[in-house]
């Protein structure tokens, strides 16, 4: 073995392992080389391809395309030029925000605009408090239509399969009425987002630490009714005590509870969000939404 990798390590090249990953994609994610990498997936029982299969992927033969179709709106991500939706050549365009239907609200849908909220929250204030009966869909096309054409930004997609990977991070939640003293607080919020589906599990909290970062795992993934096998998270102290481009430390606490679970925790490296942008994404679209931005809540449950 040309290398010898402690613990944390060795845990999260076999768990790759065992979800069939190439030795290069273990490589990229963990660091380890892919020589190191096989001698240890070796010695576990696992199967690796030959020296001279290194780096031929699988073709994904039922992997989904890039773009989707918005078909539900709480499952709808943020519009943009290219993606496709539900309206046919051959349909009529759905009712709501059409023509000059949509001036007045206008300046609402503008508004929203401006303080950078997405389609999905200005349709959904415009149904709470302004009585709108239209369609998330036209809202969103009337949203477009006032941004202009805007060119994408370039970002890397990563696939993964169904019940693979799960990506955590911390947000900044609304304000909540303390129940010790009364009166309204700033709450953290926990999203944890699947890879696969990009189902999200918001949850509040009044404080941060070791143990609560475990326990909203637990809640988290009572929630889903499983655990994904693989977690990625940054490299917050709850999580991981020692920082490290190729060997992070985790807290004790949090890789035993990953551990009942039967899940690997894998810190991204300093300085790459991207790694796990599926839950940026996720934190940015719940801050952005009326209940989150605008209203206050009596108390940190029901969750949401």
């Amino acid at each position: 073995m040309s290398n010898v990798l402690n613990e944390e390590k060795k845990k999260q090249v076999i768990a790759l392992g065992q979800l069939g990953w190439a030795l290069r994609r273990i490589e990229e994610a963990t660091g380890v080389r892919r020589e190191t990498a096989a001698g240890y997936l070796k010695a576990a029982g696992i199967p690796v391809r030959q020296p001279g299969g290194w780096g031929r992927r699988k073709p994904a033969a039922a992997s989904r395309p890039a773009k989707e179709v918005t078909t539900d709106p709480a499952a709808a991500k943020p519009a943009n030029g290219s993606e496709v939706t539900t309206d046919s050549g051959g349909q009529k365009p759905s009712p709501g925000l059409t023509g000059s239907t949509g001036e007045p609200y206008r300046e609402l849908i503008e508004a929203g605009l401006a303080q950078g909220r997405n389609a999905m929250s200005i349709w959904q204030e415009l149904v709470d408090r302004h009585g709108f009966n239209g369609s998330y869909e036209s809202v969103k096309r009337y949203a477009r239509k006032l941004r202009g054409t805007q060119s994408p930004e370039a970002c890397g997609i990563i696939e993964t399969a169904p019940g693979e990977e799960s990506q955590v991070d911390y947000g900044t939640g609304p304000m909540v009425r303390d129940p010790q003293t009364g009166k309204y607080r700033r709450t953290r919020l926990f999203v944890l987002t699947l890879g696969f589906s990009r189902k999200c599990v918001r949850l509040f909290c009044f404080h941060s630490s070791a143990r609560i970062w475990a326990e909203l795992h637990e809640r988290a993934f009572r929630r889903l009714g499983g655990a994904t096998r693989v977690v990625i998270s940054d490299n917050l102290k709850d999580g991981v005590f020692k920082p490290d481009i190729y060997g992070p430390g985790l807290n004790p606490l949090y890789r035993d509870v990953l551990a009942h679970y039967g899940a690997v925790a894998m810190p991204c490296r300093i300085r790459d969000p991207d790694r796990k942008g599926k839950v940026e994404s996720g934190v940015g679209h719940a801050q952005k939404t009326p209940d989150q931005r605008q209203r206050r809540r009596p108390s940190l449950s029901p969750d949401t």
